[in-house]
């Protein structure tokens, strides 16, 4: 199927179903369809992962942070599990959609946390990631949220999120051992 849908020849598909957006739940059942909570999206949207964008430099580890969709705290780059990949491959996605970077993703969990988020907790697989190509400013697709390189102590003094802050002193510790 090509991206570009004006690309298909006259009558080449067909419709096989339409769903109205006024018959879907309201709430979605968790953790699974016949699970008795209900929450605001669906199950697969509480399961997240992100990295942590890393690089050494003059000898010493700096990390990225990028901010929120909405400008309004600095985060890394995070988001949910997408359907069919893996939390690693999902959390390097996500790396060059929100900050424009591509790079080598530990496949060893670096750890993981439960975030606060649409009214649940999402759990959060966290990935070191080092830096090997970043996009020239303005030129990614979420490059509204900005991004800045700054040392680990200042990391954690930025990020909304405290869960993450452990995680990032972890990455510190094991880079000054193993370089």
């Amino acid at each position: 199927m090509p991206d570009d849908w004006s690309a298909l020849a006259r009558h080449s598909g067909e419709v096989v179903d339409v769903v109205r957006a006024r018959s879907l739940p309201e709430k979605f059942p968790y953790p699974a369809p016949d699970g008795a909570e209900r929450r605001d999206r669906p199950a697969y949207y509480y399961t997240q992962s992100a990295v942590i964008p890393y690089r050494i430099k003059d000898g010493q580890p700096e990390v990225m942070v990028i901010g929120s969709s909405g400008k309004k705290h600095w985060s890394v780059p995070k988001g949910i599990v997408e359907p069919g990949l893996s939390p690693e491959e999902s959390a390097r996605q996500e790396a060059w959609e929100e900050a424009g970077i591509t790079g080598q993703v530990d496949q060893n969990m670096l750890g993981s946390c439960q975030i606060e988020k649409w009214g649940a907790k999402c759990h959060v697989s966290v990935f070191a990631m080092k830096v090997e190509n970043q996009m020239p400013s303005g030129q990614w697709q979420e490059n509204h949220r900005g991004r800045k390189w700054v040392d680990i102590k200042t990391a954690c003094s930025l990020l909304k999120h405290n869960e993450l802050k452990p995680i990032l002193l972890s990455l510190e510790k094991s880079l000054k051992q193993h370089g």
